[in-house]
């Protein structure tokens, strides 16, 4: 009874019906404690974790994991003891708890070297290389990475061997250790074309197409991705048919294409889009934005950094990919100047002596700021929104910009505009929800005579009023 129930449980969860699974696995987890089973309630606790990482109740698996661990070391059960360890890790490694998954790992990685267990060693050793990695250790990488591949290929695994040097090749990548990463791809090419895997080797040649393009090769690269493409199409795998159109859209940006880079760029997007590859989606747009820019298509540009990095912040917050930050830092690298860039021109154009406002007003808004304790993403916010707060008077005439005199009712009216126009701007153009109310209500007042909604004291958003003050204290200051 007790066997049949535990794989009535797995045929459950293999087909995806959790809640039936689940059901399964607590009956058999009742009759295996009346029994004194340790060896299933390990097993049992441990599958019941399983289903709830996959359903995303993951504090829940991490209880689950710990059960079957604890269980398994009262029975003295090494094996499953390692076992639970193991999936815990992966389950921090998805929580981007980092520090607590490398400790778990090597608490597991004990426990296999002792019981002489090959493939769990080298799997735990091809995990730890991805969180050095990720730490930016990248020599601790390569040294785990070349352990996962020397264990798998000791055990002629050529599938796991070909993608532990492929994770080798990539980050001599990132350490611009050209040679040493293309032999890590011809090897690892090689390793995936003696297992038969199609994809492993398609998936090889356009990381290899990546270092063509950082040494600039750029037939290299083209021939590397047309390679690619080739399995992909063959294989029909629509998310890496859209990775190698991102590769072409890049090549042809960098070798000055702008038409087929758009093209290409627009391609990857909509196959992104279809197979719901958010990743993918976020990186196209990012080096999308990169094309724009450099076109000078500013508003085009803006929009496509706010989607991606919309789409990596959710990413984030979901824990969806392990390695988000980086993806996050490269971005936030280009943003901000962007966003500057794009802004300035809006808000400054029609009036000289607006020059170097924005960039002003964000400066004495960090510094206010940071006075009173904000700090982190908030801090980002109210940076990007006082970089954009007047985007809005680009739809005001330029003679009520300039004049110096006092304005006249009409033409206050149509001052006012500006901060509702910029707030929608804003949000046609994706920047953050917390950007937007920055922008409306930079003009409100504490004792609610401002504009455009006349809001009082702490109505009005924080931000709004710390780009407030920076943003009078400049007009009060600036030559005019």
């Amino acid at each position: 009874m007790l066997l049949h129930l535990m794989e009535s449980g797995r045929q459950a969860h293999r087909t995806g019906a959790w809640d039936d699974a689940l059901a399964h696995y607590e009956t058999a987890l009742t009759l295996a404690s009346e029994h004194d089973e340790a060896r299933h309630e390990a097993d049992l606790h441990k599958w019941m974790g399983m289903v709830h990482a996959e359903r995303g109740t993951l504090g829940e698996a991490a209880r689950c994991f710990d059960l079957s661990r604890n269980r398994a070391e009262s029975a003295g059960f090494r094996e499953q003891v390692g076992s639970a360890l193991i999936c815990h890790a992966n389950l921090e490694m998805v929580r981007g708890d980092l520090d607590s998954a490398a400790d778990l790992y090597l608490q597991a990685r004990e426990i296999a070297l002792e019981r002489d267990q090959e493939r769990s060693v080298a799997i735990i050793d091809q995990n730890l290389g991805i969180i050095a990695n990720i730490r930016g250790n990248v020599a601790l990488a390569l040294l785990s990475y070349r352990s996962a591949s020397e264990r798998f290929k000791r055990l002629e695994d050529d599938t796991n061997a070909a993608r532990a040097l492929m994770s080798m090749g990539m980050a001599h990548v990132d350490l611009s250790e050209w040679d040493a990463a293309d032999s890590c791809f011809t090897e690892s090419a090689a390793s995936a074309e003696r297992s038969g895997d199609a994809l492993m080797s398609g998936n090889v040649e356009l990381n290899r197409a990546e270092l063509h393009l950082k040494r600039r090769r750029w037939d290299a690269a083209r021939e590397s991705v047309d390679q690619s493409l080739s399995v992909f199409n063959r294989l029909r795998t629509k998310p890496n048919i859209a990775e190698a159109y991102k590769f072409y859209g890049v090549l042809f940006r960098e070798t000055g294409k702008p038409e087929q880079s758009d093209t290409h760029f627009a391609l990857s997007l909509g196959m992104a889009e279809s197979c719901e590859n958010r990743l993918l989606q976020a990186e196209t747009q990012l080096e999308w934005a990169i094309l724009h820019l450099e076109e000078q298509r500013k508003q085009e540009g803006v929009l496509y950094l706010n989607r991606a990095l919309g789409l990596f912040r959710e990413m984030k917050a979901n824990r969806e990919v392990v390695d988000i930050q980086r993806r996050l830092d490269r971005l936030t690298e280009m943003y901000l100047p962007a966003v500057n860039g794009w802004g300035a021109e809006l808000s400054e154009s029609k009036d000289p002596y607006q020059n170097g406002h924005a960039q002003r007003v964000a400066a004495y808004s960090v510094m206010l700021a940071r006075e009173v304790g904000v700090s982190g993403w908030d801090l980002s916010i109210l940076n990007i929104g006082a970089h954009i707060h007047d985007v809005g008077n680009v739809a005001v005439p330029a003679e009520v910009l300039r004049k110096e005199e006092a304005l006249n009712d009409n033409e206050r009216e149509i001052m006012q505009v500006h901060a509702i126009l910029g707030e929608s701007m804003a949000e046609r153009l994706h920047f953050p929800e917390e950007v937007r109310p920055i922008i409306r209500s930079h003009h409100e007042r504490w004792g609610g005579h401002g504009y455009p909604d006349g809001l009082a004291g702490e109505k009005i958003p924080f931000a709004a009023r710390i780009v407030s003050i920076a943003d009078v204290f400049d007009a009060l200051t600036s030559p005019r």
